[in-house]
Formats: C-alpha cells, structure tokens, sequence
C-alpha cells in the first residue's frame, strides 16, 4: 500500500441482540471497468455485514479448469457469505468464510476441476456491526479504511504485493535472451498462480476454505474512546485512489466519499485512469471501482 499499515487487535465476540448498536448508514458503489460488459467486483449488505469482494480477472489465453467466471464466483460467494452468518450469527467472520468458500465448492456442481491453480477466487473485505462492537475481515488486496477515535487507518493485506515482488526480482536476475514480453508475461502468470493459498505465497478465496483463517481480522468499538466514526471498504480499483495516484491520503479518500458519495470517489478514479495512465502501477489500465462506505452514530 502506499501508506503504512495501521493492524487492529485480531478476534471476534459473540454479537450482541439486534437493535441494541449505534445506527450504522450505509451507501456503496460498483462500477466496472470502461469497456467491460461484466463487472467481476461485487458489493453487498445482509443486515449488520457489509462487504466488497473483487474476483480475479483471468488473462486472455489462459486456463482456469472451470466453466464459470470470476462475476460467477463473487456472486455465489458473497450470497453464501450472507448465508453462513445468517445461520450462525454469533460465529467468527473466518469461520463464516470458510464455510460460504465450502458452499461455493458445491455450487461448481461437479462440472470443475477445483484443484485447478487458476480456478475463480476473489479478495474479501467483510465489516459486520454488532452491538457496541465491529469486526472486521480482510483477505488479499481489497483494503479497509477506518476512522475512528485514534486517527485514520487502513487494514490491508500486503502478501500479495509482497509476491509479486518477488516474481518481478526474480523475473529480473534471469537473462532475457530472446523471450518476448508476451512469453515472459506468461511464465510470471503461470508462477504468480502456483504460489496462491500458499504459507510462502499469498491467500485469497478460492475453493480452499483454509484460506479464511489465513485473513487480517480484527474488533473495534463503536462507543467509548477509539469509537469507529467512519470505514470505506475498497476494492484495489478504487484504492488506487490513494495508493497508487495519490489524488489524497487515507482520511481524504474518507472525506471524499462522505461528501461526494462513492459514485464521486469512482469518478475522481475514472479521471485519473484518464488523465494519469502512467501512474497506474497494474497490467490493466483500468479496473472494476467498488466502494463501500459506512458512518456510526446516531443520524445528523
């Protein structure tokens, strides 16, 4: 990420009786890539849990052992997210993950091969509001921005960027010779592949359940000192914002959204995807933008 990362205490209690929590507003918005008919990124609320998942785009040319896409996965998950904390709401944000990826592996309806090292899987950012507490999960690169009593700060999971960057150092000490971008692009597809839901590689929601309790995971209070105020769930299409254009820090991308909306901070992506293409560090010019965006307390 382009700022430091600010981790919260990990865990989860049981949720308190429905009713008894500060009033939680929330607005979102989903916006595919210019250009893409399919929106691979979804956003959704079941209640007291909001969420941005972002499914992995597959390159053209390559295999993912399965006949469903990545719009397909995040649809089916996130309705078996909703699912599994509806049954068991006083269960850890991990455990309901782990189940709805279980769901989802029986959703393929035996026609995958789920052992597939590209088979659809997608990051997970969930925020569920309980009583006077939140909790919070966050699987691969889609971020989430938190304000609370202390300050701004963003809980994210780097091990992807950490990854990546591997593969980039060692694609560079291997000598070039005659391989063209195309090939090369490849390999480090191929590599970047056999190195998900792995101890030394990165996690993400896949057909592995595993995955879930290998997530940023964290509790925050809702009254008191240190009190959530504000929290923006993001997929990287629109932290990019931030991170990658720099249009503002983690408290303007909150001010932002509070004032102009998601569909603004969307926007304000758009723009730059145009006028700044340079700035973009990612293979793909532009992206699906998902935003959610969450305000505590009582109504103004």
């Amino acid at each position: 990420m382009g700022a430091p990362d600010r981790r919260y205490p990990t865990g989860s209690r049981p949720a308190p009786p429905v009713g008894t929590a500060p009033m939680m507003r929330v607005r979102s918005a989903s916006d595919p890539a210019p250009g893409r008919l399919e929106n691979e990124d979804v956003v959704f609320r079941f209640g007291p849990l909001v969420g941005v998942l972002d499914g992995a785009t597959v390159p053209e040319g390559f295999d993912t052992g399965c006949v469903h896409g990545p719009a397909w996965y995040v649809r089916h998950l996130a309705a078996r997210i909703g699912l599994a904390v509806a049954a068991r709401p006083a269960a850890t944000l991990m455990s309901s993950l782990a189940a709805a990826i279980l769901a989802v592996r029986a959703d393929h309806g035996g026609e995958c091969d789920l052992d597939h090292p590209g088979t659809p899987s997608s990051t997970v950012c969930l925020l569920r509001e309980g009583g006077d507490q939140v909790d919070y999960l966050v699987l691969c690169d889609s971020p989430l921005v938190l304000d609370t009593g202390d300050g701004v700060g963003v809980v994210s999971d780097d091990r992807l960027d950490a990854a990546l960057a591997d593969l980039r150092r060692t694609a560079a000490a291997l000598p070039d010779g005659d391989v063209d971008p195309v090939t090369r692009f490849r390999r480090a597809v191929t590599v970047q592949r056999t190195r998900m839901n792995r101890t030394h590689g990165y996690w993400a929601a896949a057909t592995d359940p595993d995955a879930a309790y290998h997530a940023v995971t964290g509790t925050l209070p809702l009254r008191g000192p240190g009190a959530l105020r504000r929290a923006a769930l993001l997929s990287d299409g629109a932290s990019c914002a931030v991170d990658q254009f720099g249009l503002f820090d983690w408290a303007g991308l909150l001010d932002v959204t509070a004032a102009e909306g998601p569909e603004g901070l969307v926007d304000r992506v758009r723009a730059a995807e145009r006028d700044h293409p340079d700035r973009l560090r990612r293979r793909k010019r532009t992206d699906d933008a998902s935003v959610v965006f969450c305000e505590f307390g009582p109504a103004e």
